[in-house]
């Protein structure tokens, strides 16, 4: 589809072959922009550009498909109020700006809370600030390589095993506190704790 086309099908209202070509990740930034902008408040199309901001967009290839356009979209979707699971894709996408995630670490939904603690662009202030927030919330910050090294190694004695082994595979974590995790009573968090231990020495 060119770009003529995608803006005839907007100025058509065809929502049903909007939402199929949002399916898409080639999809042109430009053109997710244009259908975005001309059916903001209708919740299946909010919800369906956030998941294709999401699925365009690689944590662990962060400076992929990031743009200006890109942010436009995050920031405003996350104050759209039509679709409250748009604002989750929002919160973990690693192109959100830290202005956005601190509007979002103040959300009312604990999953949204729990999504900005677990992305890698969300500052250490931020993060500090979950460890007194709900389990799903606190638990976030454990994989989090920007969450302080204190909060860290309280977490290295935290009673859930999946806490433990997220901080396993944390970057930020230490010689220390992956020494400490080695002599983990769980035989899986120890393993993990060995393997990446192994990798930094």
């Amino acid at each position: 589809m060119t770009p003529d086309d995608i803006q005839q099908t907007i100025n058509n209202k065809e929502t049903a072959a909007l939402i199929e070509l949002l399916e898409d990740t080639h999809l042109p930034i430009e053109s997710v922009k244009a259908i975005y902008f001309a059916f903001q408040h209708h919740k299946e199309i909010v919800g369906q550009v956030a998941m294709n901001l999401s699925r365009r967009t690689s944590v662990y290839e962060r400076d992929k498909e990031y743009s200006d356009t890109m942010v436009l979209l995050l920031s405003d979707i996350a104050t759209n109020p039509v679709d409250m699971s748009a604002r989750w894709a929002v919160a973990k996408n690693p192109h959100t700006p830290v202005s956005v995630l601190k509007i979002l670490a103040k959300d009312d939904v604990n999953l949204v809370r729990a999504l900005v603690g677990a992305n890698p662009a969300t500052p250490g202030d931020i993060l500090e600030h979950f460890f007194n927030d709900e389990k799903i919330v606190r638990d976030a910050l454990s994989g989090n390589p920007n969450t302080p090294l204190k909060l860290l190694k309280i977490l290295s004695g935290d009673s859930d095993k999946m806490v433990r082994m997220r901080l396993c595979e944390n970057p930020a974590a230490t010689k220390e506190i992956l020494e400490i995790l080695l002599e983990d009573t769980d035989a899986d968090v120890a393993k993990a704790a060995e393997i990446h231990l192994g990798a930094l020495l």
